[in-house]
């Protein structure tokens, strides 16, 4: 446990947050900016001594739950929660569910790559957000397709090069999820159906794989257009474990002739 820096962390904090953001009054002329440490500690329902100690690098490790409550009064975004975690050597909780929301400015960013086929992934591969590109490239994603569903149990849906190694990716990700959800009934059925529907996603999982999506190539065979050849590009987004898949082509070649037509009749 980092006790100074848990201590800095939490002084900082508390100084930059206004009365007026958690909903109490300015009340008399302060003496320091922020709220008053009394302030934090009944938002907290915790006792001024104990969160004293806290800001003094002087108190024991916090419970999940201190941390919870003390996150919560401080108005912590999630990235600073996750630090505040880090700082106390605590395990964060995971909420009960993946997010299956795309968020605003994420959803903005695929809108403003048109030369770019774009989905984004929840933690169970399903797709929950995508650009007009990646419509016409993927085919219909109005049902929000699985991406394993369709890699292990639909395989005539899949005409890409490199199944192997994306199946390890998709199992990897998969397990990582049935370990931070474990009570998610989506992802329960998801793997349920993946196990008795495929004895190659059972196998793999048994080798408990350890991969990262990072930079592939594969060729894909459109229905329309053919095969072409494409660069997938992952874009996290860890804050709603969440991930952004680029599809290009290489400046010039003939697959980013075919994505440009395919633009221009998603364009029509």
């Amino acid at each position: 446990m980092a006790r100074q820096e848990l201590a800095r962390f939490l002084r900082d904090r508390r100084e930059g947050i206004r009365p007026a953001d958690v909903g109490l009054p300015p009340g008399a002329r302060r003496r320091t900016p922020g709220l008053r440490r009394e302030e934090v500690a009944s938002l907290a329902c915790l006792s001024v001594e104990y969160l004293a100690r806290l800001e003094q690098a002087r108190g024991p490790r916090p419970s999940p739950r201190v941390l919870d409550s003390i996150a919560g009064a401080l108005r912590l975004e999630p990235p600073e929660r996750a630090h505040l975690y880090r700082l106390a050597d605590v395990m964060e909780h995971a909420p009960p569910e993946p997010s299956r929301t795309v968020r605003p400015h994420v959803a903005r960013l695929l809108e403003r790559m048109p030369d770019t086929a774009a989905i984004v992934t929840a933690a169970t591969y399903d797709v929950i957000g995508w650009n007009a590109l990646a419509a016409a490239l993927l085919g219909d994603l109005g049902d929000r397709p699985n991406l394993a569903r369709r890699r292990f149990l639909n395989r005539e849906e899949v005409l890409t090069t490199g199944h192997e190694d994306f199946g390890e990716i998709a199992v990897a990700r998969l397990r990582a999820a049935a370990d931070r959800y474990p009570q998610d009934p989506g992802l329960r059925s998801l793997l349920a159906e993946l196990r008795a529907g495929s004895d190659e996603f059972t196998a793999i999982w048994d080798t408990n794989p350890v991969r990262v999506p990072g930079h592939r190539t594969k060729t894909m065979v459109h229905p329309e257009v053919g095969p072409l050849r494409v660069n997938c590009d992952v874009l996290t987004v860890p804050d709603d474990d969440q991930q952004v898949v680029f599809i290009t082509a290489d400046p010039g070649s003939p697959g980013a002739r075919t994505l440009r037509h395919l633009a221009h009749l998603a364009a029509a």
